[in-house]
């Protein structure tokens, strides 16, 4: 009789492994394996998002905060858990997620137990701030140690540790995979019928911008930009997808400046797709990021796209090819942006035509092929 492999992943909250992991829980299914998940159940705040595929879920209470108590009641809970299994991988995500896991998993690490951690985007990074490269620069490469395998999504993340001889193999993947069959390039009639569905006009110039609203998707940098956009695209809508701490202060502002007519705010919507395929552009302001998946979910749709520099947006947008890059904070080069790919048509086309091209290296088939060949099946 076939063994049955038992894995299980980590991340600090249940959502983000609802978002980014149903691919590799698929795979890994699909290969026999029995895979639990651990983490902080926060599902009850994304408006439906579900999680069913695992075998198993454990709600524990790990926090992004390193100085959180919490971290050592799920370091705790963690061990109760690794005790009671024999996991064949432990594969972690998410900074605290990746550390309180590893820490937990050391002395089963000993017994045989593979530990695979997927580095979203290092918090220490050119340009970061001193106290991340503080906290977070030792904390990862000591941990590397006790790393079988380091997945990088960005190839600065990659590089970084390949230079930096963490001691751990370190392997490299295009992101978590993209989902083509509902992210793709959507027909004139697909896009009238959606607008036609949530109260929007053809002729109007629809902007989307997704992700949890907090201080480093610094969404407030692009609702600056609005009242000079207007002022030369009288049409112009934007939609901000997604919920956060910021939600508050970002509709005060809004209603502050007399948007409200020309901003939406949809909160956490589960036909995000709906939203991508009817607009013109989408935007990420983020200060950090790992990736852009909100932007390459555009890029499939062929949409252009603006990104903020940072390292992750520099991977994904080639300037004036794809997209642009704008600096993060000065909301001047986000109007100047938009207005270009408003005014030439032309270039609005052949950016979402290389979007596409470029985009698909960052779709699940691609991925879960990468995914393969880390985890040794099919081989």
């Amino acid at each position: 009789m076939k063994k049955i492999k038992k894995i299980l992943l980590t991340a600090t909250v249940l959502s983000h492994i609802a978002q980014f992991h149903k691919p590799l829980i698929n795979m890994l299914k699909e290969n026999d394996y029995e895979v639990h998940v651990a983490a902080r159940d926060n599902l009850i705040e994304k408006n439906g998002l579900q999680l069913n595929e695992p075998d198993k879920i454990y709600d524990i209470s790990l926090d992004r905060s390193p100085l959180s108590k919490n971290n050592i009641t799920a370091f705790m809970q963690l061990n109760k858990i690794l005790s009671n299994n024999h996991y064949d991988i432990i594969h972690c995500n998410t900074p605290m997620g990746g550390v309180i896991t590893r820490l937990a998993a050391i002395k089963y690490r000993k017994s045989g137990t593979k530990i695979f951690y997927t580095v979203h985007g290092f918090h220490f990074y050119k340009g970061a701030p001193m106290k991340n490269w503080i906290v977070f620069y030792p904390v990862e490469k000591f941990l590397s140690r006790y790393t079988d395998k380091l997945i990088t999504i960005s190839k600065e993340d990659y590089d970084f540790a390949k230079k930096n001889k963490f001691k751990t193999k370190i392997e490299h993947i295009h992101g978590v995979g993209v989902n083509s069959d509902k992210y793709f390039s959507p027909s004139n009639e697909i896009i009238q019928k959606l607008r036609l569905e949530t109260g929007y006009l053809m002729k109007d110039f629809i902007c989307i911008c997704t992700g949890e609203l907090n201080d480093n998707k610094n969404q407030i940098s692009l609702l600056r930009a609005v009242p000079a956009i207007l002022k030369k695209i009288p049409n112009f809508k934007l939609i901000l997808a997604g919920n956060g701490p910021k939600q508050i202060y970002l509709q005060g502002f809004i209603s502050e400046m007399q948007l409200d007519n020309y901003v939406k705010m949809i909160g956490y919507v589960k036909d995000l797709e709906q939203y991508v395929m009817m607009s013109d552009i989408a935007v990420s302001s983020s200060l950090r990021e790992g990736l852009g998946l909100n932007l390459i979910e555009a890029m499939l749709c062929a949409k252009p796209v603006i990104g903020s520099e940072n390292r992750g947006h520099k991977e994904l947008i080639t300037h004036m090819v794809s997209g642009f890059l704008v600096s993060p904070t000065i909301s001047e080069e986000y109007v100047e942006a938009i207005i270009k790919i408003y005014r030439n048509l032309d270039l609005k086309s052949n950016m979402g035509k290389n979007a596409i091209i470029y985009s698909q290296k960052y779709s699940k088939e691609n991925v879960v092929k990468e995914l393969q060949k880390i985890y040794e099946l099919n081989q």
